[in-house]
């Protein structure tokens, strides 16, 4: 599989690697809980502790979506890891008592189908959520430690673009002016402006797709637009920008809001608070 290929599919391939390692949890948990459960003389039957593991792993995996959805809001940087992993650390309680109250409730639901009478509770529920929740503390940055590890290996795998005057102290904050500056692998090379096709959002990055390759760089919607206004780029979408020399048709939607058909084949989406300035830009004599 090219890289090119597994870009575009990769929610896919991320959603499968995510459900493996749920799985592969699972599998070693319950042959942990099990030999303890043997060696201690528990009258516990191996359904139930595949119960209790399979239970709490599934939730974590539905958990997943709502971690990513936090750390995008308190991305942890250089600049911001300090009061960024504060955040991050008060946010486990709350996660943590979803994952534990679901949990819980999943297997009081699973012992009441399988008719056993004994059921399944806690003495002191309290208790057991503070033992459950140390777990989950140690999951939480577990996770967002291979979320990190993850994407800092698939920049340096893709390439990742960046100002020309970055690094240099006596650059200022000079305007791009017609190349990027691509990192892969630990080789460099320069992108011309022109030969990206759009951008579009990606959490702390935006993407620069150029043919059939797609470079993150660290910048925001905001930032980019307003470098590349003045070279012919435009902003169409809350999370796209547009080459408007690779527009070759805007497509309407009853909606109000419609996409733009680029020559290299890619759709981007047009907002419809964008529409009425894009065709401006495409044609400024309809604009009098």
């Amino acid at each position: 599989m090219t890289l090119d290929r597994y870009l575009k599919t990769r929610r896919y391939w991320e959603t499968a690697g995510i459900a493996l390692l749920m799985l592969a949890s699972i599998a070693a948990n319950v042959a942990v809980e099990w030999i303890e459960t043997t060696h201690s003389g528990a009258d516990s039957q191996l359904w139930e502790v595949f119960v209790w593991e399979t239970t709490s792993a599934a939730v974590l995996g539905l958990l997943v979506p709502v971690l990513l959805w936090f750390d995008h809001r308190f991305p942890i940087r250089l600049d911001t890891w300090r009061r960024n992993f504060v955040a991050h650390a008060a946010f486990t309680v709350p996660w943590s008592f979803v994952h534990v109250a679901i949990m819980y409730w999943a297997r009081v639901a699973v012992y009441r189908l399988v008719g056993d009478n004994s059921g399944y509770h806690w003495p002191d529920w309290w208790a057991q959520f503070g033992y459950e929740y140390l777990k989950d503390f140690r999951t939480y940055f577990l996770f967002l430690v291979l979320v990190y590890l993850y994407r800092f290996v698939l920049r340096r795998v893709q390439g990742e673009a960046g100002y020309l005057s970055e690094g240099k102290e006596d650059a200022g904050t000079q305007e791009i002016t017609d190349r990027l500056l691509i990192k892969k692998l630990g080789r460099e090379f320069l992108v011309r402006v022109d030969d990206i096709d759009w951008i579009e959002a990606s959490g702390n990055y935006v993407n620069l797709h150029v043919g059939s390759q797609v470079y993150p760089l660290r910048e925001t919607m905001t930032g980019i637009t307003e470098r590349l206004w003045p070279q012919g780029f435009q902003r169409v979408h809350r999370s796209a920008v547009v080459n408007l020399d690779r527009v070759a048709e805007i497509v309407p939607f009853e909606s109000g809001d419609g996409e733009a058909r680029l020559g290299s084949d890619a759709r981007v989406p047009v907002s419809r608070r964008y529409r009425k300035e894009l065709r401006e830009r495409l044609n400024p004599a309809a604009g009098h």
